[in-house]
């Protein structure tokens, strides 16, 4: 009994199974492995977006006095997070449009394209490896069923020598091949509801980037007459 539980123990099932098996193994850890980077990475990041888009929208709405604001914007670059690089951006704009256009509108509508480029800049870093996280939740269960499915065929193969099948025959390599499946899985659920978790805070942060550029959009109008 001790030596069958040895047998069938996760690492040697792991050592025992085919080269494809174990390389199909391998690469799943791989990949759970850069998933899992990924994943606290991206907790990382987007946890210090919101952080710095709450400290700018209050800084932003108490003070009121955009020269000010950008000269924060310029001399704490380090600091500043998407929603002041989107700011910076429009206002740097505005001003220098203003300086050469007096049309309130071709001022307003250049400094609303210049939020709209740095917006899709920030929303570019900010998605930044989020594809991967849905790849590895979609595609690792099919990688490690095909790891499975040959190791059962392996299995069965090795079953025409042998005069009668018996469960202690047919069980290790079943075992063997279902680990690549169990493996699979390991990979692609915590990737789901990362990816299902940061799209949501994303798109949050998406609507509420949108909305201060049609609400600056709107402050600088007034301005600019």
């Amino acid at each position: 009994m001790n030596v069958t539980t040895d047998h069938l123990s996760i690492f040697s099932l792991i050592s025992d199974a085919s080269v494809l098996v174990q390389f199909v193994m391998g690469l799943l850890l791989v990949v759970s492995l850069l998933s899992w980077t990924y994943i606290f990475r991206k907790w990382i990041n987007i946890g210090l977006a919101k952080r710095q888009t709450n400290r700018f929208e209050k800084e932003f709405w108490s003070t009121g006095d955009l020269n000010t604001l950008l000269q924060n914007a310029q001399s704490n670059r380090r600091q500043t997070g998407a929603l002041e690089r989107i700011f910076e951006a429009g206002m740097r704009e505005f001003l220098k449009a203003r300086s050469h256009h007096s049309d309130s509108t071709t001022v307003v509508d250049g400094a609303r394209r210049a939020m709209r480029a740095a917006y899709q800049r920030e929303m570019d870093a900010i998605e930044a490896h989020l594809a991967f996280l849905a790849s590895t939740g979609s595609v690792s269960p099919y990688v490690g069923l095909f790891g499975t499915v040959w190791g059962i065929m392996n299995s069965f193969r090795g079953l025409s020598n042998v005069q009668q099948a018996t469960l202690a025959n047919v069980a290790p390599g079943i075992a063997e091949a279902l680990v690549a499946t169990a493996i699979g899985l390991f990979a692609a659920i915590p990737a789901v509801v990362a990816y299902n978790r940061f799209a949501h805070d994303i798109d949050r942060l998406s609507i509420r980037f949108e909305s201060f550029i049609e609400e600056f959009s709107n402050i600088l109008q007034r301005q600019s007459r």
